[in-house]
């Protein structure tokens, strides 16, 4: 399921500056994420932008796991 919903994110140089976004449109993952942060509902979001699909929204959240996955951790010295 994972792989299906990263699939819906699409980078290309010639759309949004090689950003990655929703399904090779102009919505970049950050400006999704961003109206997700603000309070926003997913329903109140597709109704402004019914462009958008239920799983764009968990496509962006998966993507962003991804992006701010960690594998190590290392402390810099004082």
């Amino acid at each position: 399921m994972a792989a299906d919903l990263l699939s819906r994110i699409t980078t290309d140089p010639n759309i949004c500056h090689g950003k990655a976004v929703v399904r090779g449109m102009r919505w970049p993952v950050q400006n999704v994420l961003e109206l997700m942060a603000s309070g926003m509902s997913v329903e109140a979001i597709m109704e402004d932008h019914p462009e958008l699909e239920a799983d764009d929204f968990l496509a962006c959240l998966s993507y962003a796991a991804r992006v701010t996955e960690v594998k190590s951790i290392h402390r810099l010295a004082p």
